[in-house]
């Protein structure tokens, strides 16, 4: 019992000061769940341009006196390897929380664990509606618009430009999909009965989604609503060109929009596809004298010359981690885990360098969603434009 006791007593001891590490220590160590393999890997540069945006903090002096200690692995994209990797940094490396990290399913699994040990589990790179719950989840806080909310938008656009529509939707066969779809037919109300004329769902392990494709054209849909990620969106932008098909309206999620998606299915495909943004897309000529852009620009010159610009999944890596580093500076001296979702949940109109205009941060105990407005744009063969104004779920 003797021995029982002390072992314990220990255990207990080793926790502790593994929190006091985290809290206290001089390094800001944060943890981060990346799939730098497998389907969705294209979404790697995102971490990778945080690894850099934190040596240049570094090189500057840190924060508040501190050097970051940035730690991303691998998961790749699977929910099983997320749970390994995440108990991995915070119980082997200590880290103070977790930021970025990708995917529903991922974080998912991790999320309960996360809150059970009071590690924040800061602003998640997906739109899914389940994390901006203070209530049940105090620790998690969402780094995307929500999913419904840009089915929200695509819906308001049909129905304003093209109200007679014919819709088919393909959708992934998981909450990510299913999100999307709830917010579209929410906005679409009763008129969303005749006016969807064809669904069609794919799986993650899925080879292909030809076969959806095939059935979604067979039902004279001449608008498509495609909830897809990683390599099926480029399978369904290449598919619907190679069956003949051309619908009018071609949406796409603000999470399949980036260009290394585009590329492999031809640009010219892509051509007149709908998404939406909150974010200054820095190849349209029109930023080019955006100061915020041109320090994105010069960031990238020197700490990551040989990426390819054109791919945004490096400017979204950028763009959140000026999100965190607003956080971690105004933490000032307190790097607590407590002060740190304090902080996150006391953001007011914080203008970042790539968000667009007219848009801004703002978070309160009780609204955990950072971002909260969209605009549409539409694909050019080389960019993306953005047009009409700046909307919400409203």
């Amino acid at each position: 019992m003797k021995l029982a006791a002390a072992l314990i007593g220990l255990s207990l001891l080793t926790l502790a000061t593994g929190t006091a590490r985290a809290e206290g220590g001089d390094e800001i160590r944060i943890g981060q769940t990346l799939p730098y393999s497998g389907p969705a890997s294209g979404f790697g540069a995102i971490g990778r341009t945080q690894e850099a945006f934190f040596e240049k903090v570094n090189a500057e002096g840190g924060i508040n006196g501190r050097k970051v200690k940035f730690i991303t692995l691998d998961d790749a994209y699977s929910p099983p390897k997320t749970v390994e990797q995440t108990r991995k940094l915070v119980e082997q490396d200590e880290v103070l929380m977790m930021f970025g990290s990708l995917g529903t399913a991922t974080n998912s699994a991790v999320q309960r664990y996360l809150n059970g040990k009071k590690v924040p589990q800061l602003f998640v790179l997906s739109g899914a509606t389940k994390w901006a719950d203070p209530q049940k989840y105090p620790w998690t806080m969402p780094g995307m618009a929500a999913y419904e909310s840009e089915g929200v938008v695509y819906a308001k656009h049909v129905l304003r430009t093209k109200p007679g529509a014919r819709i088919a939707i393909l959708s992934q066969n998981d909450d990510f999909g299913r999100d999307y779809v709830a917010g579209f037919k929410r906005a679409l109300g009763e008129k969303g009965a005749s006016m969807i004329v064809a669904e069609q769902t794919y799986e993650t392990s899925a080879p292909t989604i030809s076969s959806q494709l095939s059935t979604l054209k067979s039902s004279g849909a001449d608008v498509l609503f495609g909830v897809v990620l990683g390599k099926f969106t480029s399978q369904m932008i290449k598919g619907v060109a190679e069956i003949g098909w051309k619908p009018e309206l071609f949406f796409v999620p603000t999470s399949a929009s980036s260009i290394s998606f585009l590329e492999p299915a031809g640009l010219d495909n892509a051509v007149g596809l709908i998404s939406s943004s909150n974010q200054k897309d820095t190849m349209d000529p029109q930023w080019a004298s955006d100061p915020g852009v041109k320090d994105y620009f010069a960031f990238m010159k020197q700490y990551m010359p040989t990426a390819d610009l054109s791919n945004s999944n490096y400017a979204a890596g950028y763009h959140y981690a000026t999100l965190l580093m607003t956080v971690l500076k105004a933490c000032k001296d307190d790097f607590s885990r407590d002060n740190i979702m304090r902080q996150a949940a006391s953001l007011k109109e914080v203008k970042l360098p790539l968000l667009l205009p007219g848009m801004s941060v703002t978070t309160g105990p009780d609204d955990y969603l950072p971002f909260q407005q969209l605009q549409l744009r539409r694909f050019n063969g080389k960019s993306w434009v953005g047009f009409g104004d700046v909307l919400d779920d409203r």
